[in-house]
């Protein structure tokens, strides 16, 4: 394999039956509670399907969310190798500065590897306690935390046991995590731009906040595929590969339901196991699927809220499709032409005002009800006319977000806030604005009412960093 390019070869030559993943963009274009971004399969070492719903595109970042996961693992199984972290080591070694408050017996015994197999021996999610405790140094926060059970004995997926995996990580190489896996993960692998959300700034955050490009998510998942062998060159230890895969704790609840979720298979460091091979996830439909078995990578971006929905889909379709031989390929080529011409419809309505243009041209709005539907800071829309067509303007107190309603399909503005808008007159006195965050899997629908010169605004996938609107992009920071 190039480290610049993966090769490409037809569904037909890998064993890979095109129909099956017709079928699939069928059943994901047709679902209506799933938004596709992005889709690539690998088999047998190969990109036999690749395609990108515009306005989405392949060299877009995406915010991985807690995708960002598996890369924490992967910079930890590299420090790990170098012999700067030890599994067994107590997670408080790595903070001898808190070594007196931290008393409670079970904190004190909790590994390395409990935190990195989300064991720590907590019930349930501590994000919000561990910051509450300590807004300046949550690892702190996380172990002022007392377990309810000994570490190593019970599962609860929890963000503050991933932030403290990444904190050792990077405090024992005295680098970010994305400074750290440049030359040994991103670089050899081809990887091109990553961004990484950082808390406090200068630490790259860990268990979310990961933009990358789809490619990205293919590239490792093909690493973990291959054993950590790339290009014939060994970069991560096998050793490293088996134990971040397989299940080291029990997530299943023993019901009929609980066998066919692919949320109660077990987990790993920092990977789920799925009822078929492994994956690591993402809020929203990120996925990076390993399957040893059939010698594949699925790698896909999306916006739903249904992520269980979505595997179903790929093991309904994509699975069937993967044969023990090489096929005839007869609808290669229609599937190649399909992937290309992918793409989200836009709204559905005129560039216009039907009636009524005038009143249109300046008009202001105010949440309905005083309270903005989406929970987040939008106080006011703003709608103009210019030279260059419609504007609308999204203030939010004293800052505002401007775009521009182009006369049909999507209107993409790169930055600094990268958005596609589509939307227009639904009627003479209603306006659709639909912004999809192009660095994020996230749509945010407006609708302005002339009449009580009111807006209504809902997300299709609720942003969960917080921040402004302006803020939905990758951070651009030096690592």
């Amino acid at each position: 394999m190039s480290a610049r390019s993966l090769p490409v070869s037809s569904p037909g030559e890998q064993g890979v039956d095109a129909s099956g993943v017709h079928a699939f963009l069928d059943a994901v274009e047709a679902a209506p509670d799933i938004e596709p971004h992005s889709l690539m399969i690998l088999r047998h070492g190969h990109v036999v399907a690749s395609g990108w719903w515009a306005p989405y595109t392949p060299d877009g970042l995406q915010l991985l969310y807690s995708l960002s996961k598996s890369f924490t693992s992967t910079a930890a199984g590299f420090a790990a190798a170098e012999g700067l972290l030890r599994l067994d080591d107590p997670v408080i070694s790595y903070f001898p500065e808190f070594e007196a408050d931290i008393t409670d017996p079970r904190s004190r015994a909790m590994l390395v590897r409990h935190v990195a197999s989300m064991a720590s021996g907590h019930l349930a999610e501590t994000y919000a306690e561990a910051f509450r405790l300590d807004r300046k140094e949550a690892v702190r926060g996380f172990l002022l935390i007392p377990p309810d059970r000994d570490p190593g004995t019970v599962f609860a997926y929890n963000n503050p046991a991933t932030y403290t995996l990444a904190t050792i990580v990077q405090r024992v190489t005295g680098q970010s995590l994305t400074g750290y896996l440049r030359p040994r993960l991103f670089d050899p692998l081809g990887i091109g731009e990553t961004a990484w959300q950082q808390r406090p700034a200068g630490r790259d955050l860990g268990f979310s906040g990961l933009h990358a490009a789809t490619d990205a998510i293919a590239r490792l998942g093909q690493l973990y595929l291959r054993d950590g062998v790339w290009e014939g060159r060994r970069l991560l230890a096998s050793s490293w590969i088996a134990e971040a895969t397989r299940a080291h704790i029990s997530n299943a609840d023993g019901t009929a339901e609980g066998a066919l979720s692919d949320w109660q298979q077990g987990y790993g460091f920092q990977f789920w196991r799925s009822r078929h091979g492994y994956r690591g996830d993402g809020a929203y439909g990120q996925f990076c699927v390993v399957l040893p078995e059939h010698d594949a990578v699925i790698a896909t971006t999306a916006a739903t809220e249904e992520m269980q929905d979505l595997l179903n889909l790929v093991w309904r379709h994509l699975l069937p499709a993967f044969a023990a031989a090489p096929l005839p390929g007869r609808e290669d080529d229609g599937l190649r032409r399909r992937l290309a011409g992918l793409a989200l419809p836009p709204v559905k309505a005129h560039p216009e005002p039907p009636a009524r243009g005038n009143a249109w041209a300046g008009a202001e709005f105010l949440p309905e009800g005083g309270v903005c539907a989406d929970q987040r800071t939008l106080t006011g829309v703003t709608v103009a006319a210019g030279d260059q067509g419609w504007r609308v303007s999204l203030a939010e107190g004293d800052g505002r977000l401007d775009l521009r309603l182009g006369e049909a399909d999507w209107t993409v503005d790169p930055g600094p806030v990268p958005t596609a808008v589509s939307g227009g007159w639904t009627d003479p006195e209603t306006l659709h604005v639909d912004v999809l965050f192009l660095e994020t899997p996230h749509r945010l629908t407006v609708i302005c009412s002339l009449p009580d010169r009111t807006f209504t605004a809902r997300w299709h996938t609720t942003p969960l960093h917080g921040g402004r609107l302006r803020s939905l992009h990758a951070p651009r920071h030096v690592p």
